[in-house]
């Protein structure tokens, strides 16, 4: 692609409107991600008898079962994204790409 190309697509409101819609998902995933995970350090350094709580009679403890939530949301929320990626961005990126096209001929 020619730097022309590239300019008419930075030029391009859709273009600018797929940025802003994939870095605010980028940052809110993100920011759920940090706030769960350094919540959970902070509950260890200031309150680790919060994560000792066993659960019922068995040997499970609320710390094993938030550190395990956590492991499967982070999956769920990179599974999110990849969807949100390869449907909404991707069809955006084609669009962009084809009037760019249009517009060079």
């Amino acid at each position: 692609m020619s730097s022309e190309m590239y300019a008419r697509i930075r030029e391009n409101p859709k273009f600018k409107e797929l940025v802003s819609k994939r870095e605010r998902l980028a940052w809110t995933l993100t920011g759920i991600v940090l706030v769960l995970f350094f919540g959970l350090f902070m509950t260890v350094a200031f309150n680790p008898a919060a994560l000792a709580i066993k659960i019922g009679d068995s040997l499970v403890t609320t710390g094993l079962v938030i550190g395990l939530f956590q492991f499967v949301l982070f999956w769920v929320l990179t599974a999110v994204y990849v969807s949100r990626a390869n449907s909404d961005f991707d069809a955006m990126t084609e669009q962009l790409l084809r009037e760019s096209m249009k517009a060079k001929k």
